[in-house]
């Protein structure tokens, strides 16, 4: 009896968050996969990298997200003048108590949209550093809680490099997934075009999913089931990325348990309370290629990171553990 309930908490899950997903898609036209991977991330608490030209939607898709769950959004538009302060907050003299009063910063907020995250210094990206993992902010000595759920969704434009500062390896690895949009195909830029006539473009998106739901996603994502030979395939492909001949550094283990949580949050959004080794390789394009460098002889071969992984998911034998990978 137990079992049941526990098959029916993961399908009841499952249909809540495509009922979320199909809210974001009335406004968002034609990204259905990168939508699922955004509550990928959500599901699995980690944070994404949406990188992209400019003008395909980046913003208005954290937006709807944040509209349609109920949570609490900021947006903070990085410049190269910035300072680490004006995004984890900052002491003011309160001259009635003659004492500072700590003033909270944006990223104190659930569902935090950092803007062009390359325009500013480097000192202001590492102020994301701890929010990012330890989800704190540690200010004169004193450590504060972010809210929960907490996700940060940073975007960045690939094309120009002007007067951008490139994240440091330590700081992407932060980012469980890197998506990027793309432009909308001929039939969906029609769509969004027409509802821009009818004033339906910009709406505003009521909340259909509470913040309590989502920490009860999250719990659920957590408890799905992972057979250890699916564990070994994880560790494997990793490690194949330590040894390929094109890769210069390879994925880190923190890279291998984001793989992991990003399987297990896709096998709940799917409805189901175990892992498949399908999951693993569906969102491994996503979790693996930011967080390797390539060898510079690569680069002149115009291997890229995503091929090697493609390779890799091609040439790494999958386990076949019976029938299913239920702990049924």
């Amino acid at each position: 009896m137990a079992q049941v309930k526990q098959v029916e908490a993961y399908e009841q899950t499952s249909r809540q968050i495509l009922r979320v997903m199909d809210h974001v898609s009335t406004v968002i036209v034609g990204k259905a996969r990168e939508i699922e991977l955004c509550f990928v991330a959500l599901l699995a608490k980690g944070h994404v990298l949406l990188e992209d030209v400019p003008g395909v939607g980046k913003t208005r898709l954290v937006k709807s997200i944040a509209q349609s769950l109920d949570c609490q959004f900021k947006r903070i538009q990085f410049t190269p003048d910035l300072l680490p302060s004006d995004v984890t907050g900052i002491s003011i003299y309160n001259q009635h108590t003659l004492e500072f009063e700590y003033r909270e910063g944006p990223i104190f907020s659930q569902i935090v949209l950092v803007d062009e995250i390359n325009r500013t210094s480097p000192r202001t990206q590492a102020a994301l550093l701890e929010s990012l993992e330890e989800r704190a902010v540690t200010f004169d000595g004193v450590t504060r809680l972010l809210p929960v759920p907490f996700i940060v969704l940073a975007t960045q434009n690939p094309i120009e490099y002007e007067g951008t500062f490139p994240l440091p390896e330590a700081q992407l690895d932060r980012f469980l997934l890197k998506i990027s949009l793309g432009y909308p195909s001929k039939d969906e830029e029609y769509q969004i075009l027409e509802r821009s006539l009818v004033g339906t473009f910009d709406q505003e998106l009521e909340p259909v999913a509470t913040q309590n739901d989502i920490l009860a996603w999250q719990a659920l994502a957590a408890r799905v089931f992972v057979d250890q030979g699916l564990l070994r395939y994880a560790v494997d492909l990793v490690a194949r990325t330590r040894t390929h001949e094109s890769v210069y550094l390879g994925v880190s283990p923190r890279g291998a348990i984001g793989l992991l949580h990003a399987a297990q949050a896709l096998a709940t959004l799917r409805g189901r309370d175990y892992l498949l080794p399908d999951d693993l390789k569906e969102v491994a394009p996503y979790v693996l290629p930011h967080r390797m460098i390539l060898k510079s002889d690569a680069r002149l071969r115009q291997v890229t990171e995503a091929t090697v992984i493609a390779e890799i998911l091609a040439s790494q034998p999958v386990p076949v553990h019976g029938a299913s990978f239920s702990a049924r």
